[in-house]
This record gives structure tokens, sequence and C-alpha cells, in this order.
């Protein structure tokens, strides 16, 4: 067999090995079990809230347990260790398993969920998550969580330090999933630090530098005069500055100069051509604004023609009922689906008949009933 399989295979009969201990010993708060083979046998540690329940009356129950796990699972010589779980409250399976047979004997799913993480915080424990799957409360499933403190949900400490549990409770309307996390009160977080109190820091401290020794410092530091290479660097550069100086403000003159000329010249030969160009652009631009605004009239108007045609009429049969105070046009739709098209129908029909139309119930038919009494229907139906 291949070693791939081979995991398969194991954790197949690990997980089948897990839900035959949380049938056989439901009685007995099955917390959960460890299973490691060994060339002795196979080693099994049972947690359970109540052990003696699981070994049984003269070792009746576990012997029992133990043949039939060398049966059905074919185990090796199996050894079963039971030990009691010390606060089953920290116990995930445990948690879930109550959690499940509350919901079953009629406990509010909220109250149910929000009184078992109370008790779980109140054990100890560090964080928790509670996880409901299913129809909880109408036809529909959806998911409710109940969290407190922290929680750890990716990388290595949610699969080492995060303790899961996972329950089942069968209702009516189907069966709803239970699933609980807990982080145990002495769990070692990765993201911890700790605060060490009475700590010698003498040893902390930087060593005092005396008055001498910074003086020498600063002396080793101090810039080195300038050789004869920078001095005729800095000479040249002087010098170029001031030749770079005169040769910019010479051609700056001369562009002025020639500046002023050109527009001497250009104002006198277009102050004549521009009043003719002003008369011309003047008169075509009276012709064409004249045509934009017959245009945007005439598509004004076809625009509001095609509204007023493609109105749907139901919008306009809804407008009368809208005006009833609470009514809008959610609760029109509705209430015109039911069969009440005007205001004169809701007013002489019942609470009743109003409170079996989709939405309405019978508090808001009330409210209903009361706006339609203020509104008077020849009105309403005179504005649509």
């Amino acid at each position: 067999m291949a070693t791939e399989q081979q995991f398969i295979e194991d954790g197949m009969q690990r997980t089948q090995i897990d839900e035959f201990f949380a049938e056989e010993l439901a009685r007995a708060g099955y917390g959960g079990m460890d299973l490691a083979k060994t060339p002795m046998g196979t080693q099994i540690v049972l947690r359970a809230e109540k052990p003696g329940m699981v070994i049984g009356k003269g070792g009746k129950n576990i012997r029992k347990i133990t043949s039939e796990l060398e049966e059905r699972f074919d185990l090796d010589d199996p050894q079963i260790d039971v030990q009691e779980v010390d606060e089953p409250d920290l116990n995930a399976q445990i948690v879930a398993d109550r959690l499940g047979n509350a919901l079953e004997r009629g406990w509010y799913f909220r109250k149910a969920g929000h009184t078992t993480i109370d008790r779980i915080m109140d054990a100890g424990a560090r964080g928790a998550e509670i996880t409901l799957n299913g129809k909880v409360t109408g036809a529909r499933s959806r998911n409710e969580k109940f969290n407190r403190g922290y929680i750890k949900h990716n990388g290595e400490p949610s699969q080492d330090i995060v303790d899961r549990g996972d329950g089942v409770a069968v209702m009516k309307l189907g069966t709803i999933g239970v699933t609980v996390k807990i982080i145990p009160p002495n769990a070692d977080l990765p993201d911890d630090f700790r605060i060490h109190e009475d700590v010698d820091t003498e040893s902390l401290v930087p060593e005092d530098i005396e008055a001498d020794e910074v003086e020498a410092l600063l002396g080793e530091a101090e810039e080195p005069a300038a050789g004869p290479e920078e001095s005729e660097s800095d000479e040249e550069f002087e010098l170029t500055e001031e030749e770079a100086g005169t040769e910019t403000a010479e051609v700056a003159e001369e562009e002025i100069v020639e500046e002023g000329v050109e527009d001497e010249t250009g104002a006198a030969e277009t102050g004549a051509e521009e009043a003719d160009i002003d008369d011309e652009l003047s008169e075509e631009t009276e012709a064409d604004a004249e045509a934009i605004l017959d245009e945007m009239e005439s598509t004004e108007a076809t625009d509001a023609d095609v509204d007023a045609s493609e109105q749907p009429i139901e919008s306009a049969a809804g407008a009368g009922l809208t005006a009833i105070d609470g009514v809008g046009d959610a609760k029109a739709a509705a209430l015109r689906e039911a069969g009440f098209e005007t205001v004169a129908d809701i007013q002489e029909a019942s609470e009743d008949d109003l409170a079996e139309a989709e939405g309405v119930g019978d508090a808001f038919a009330e409210r209903i009933k009361e706006g339609a009494s203020e509104v008077d229907p020849a009105d309403v139906e005179g504005e649509n």
C-alpha cells in the first residue's frame, strides 16, 4: 500500500473509532480520545466526565468495548486508559454535546449559546467560539456565531492549541450542527509577551564616557584644510559664474528688443482685420445658437411624450395606497397582490383580511386600517 493511501486509511479508522466512542459513551460524558499504535499494541486514552460509567461494574463495560474494537476495527491488543476530565466546561466535545442536548430539549438557540459560552469563560478559558449551522428558527438554514475572548482561526496554533468539539441536535425542522472551539487557560500562544519584575538592569546601562575622551574624539573628527587643487577649482568656478551672468544679461536684452518691435508692427496690421472678423463671428454664432435651441426644445418634448407613454400602470395605481400613513412602495405592492387595489378596498376590508397579505402582520394591519380611515378615497383617486 502506498504511503499516501496508508495515511488516508489511518485517518478514516481514527474517525470511525471516535464516532463509535461518542455513541457508546454519550451518557458518560465522552470528551475525546488519543490513539497511538505501538509495537506492544494500540494505546487508547479516553477522556470522560464520568469514568465509572465507562468502566462499568467490575470492568464489564470496558471489556465489552475492548472486544468490540478488536472485532470491528481489527486492532491489535487494544489497551484503553480512562481519564477523568477535571473541568468539563473547558472540554470542547463535552460542551458541544451538552449544547446539542439543550437544543433538542427546546432551549432557544440564543439563550443556549450565550449561557454555554458564558460558562466556558467563567471556567477560565482565554477564548471561545460557538457555531450553530442549520435551521435554527425557520425554514431557511443559516449560521449563528457566539464569540468571547481570544480565538485562533489560522496556522499551527489553530490546530495544536485550540480544542475543537462537534455535536448534533436533531430537531423537527432538521439537523443543527454544533461546533465549539476553546482556547484553554494554560495555552502558550506564540504572540504572548511577559513582563519580568525585579530584574537587575545595571548591566543594561551604557558605560559613562569621561570629558577628556569626548574632546579627543572631537579633535580627530576635525575637517582637514583645503589643498591647492581645491582652491584652483573654486576660482575657476567663480570665473565661470561671472562670465555666465554677463552672457545671459546680453541675451535677455536682445530678446526684449526684438519682442517690442514685433508687437508694434503686429498691432498696426491686425487692428483693421479684427473688426471685420468680429462682425462675421457674431452673425454666425447667433444663427448656430438659434438652431441649437430649436433642437433642444424638440428633443425635450419627445422625451416627455415617451416617458408619459412608458410609465407603468401599476405605479399610478400604487400611488393611492402609498397615501396611507406608513405604507411604502413594497407594502403597496404586497397589498395589490392580495387584491386591495384602492384605499376604498382597504377601508372596506377587515384587519384579518389585511393581515393575510405577504409581509403584513396583525399589528401592521391595524395601523393600515387607522391610516386608511384618515384618507378620503375620492381625493386620492382624483390625483391618480
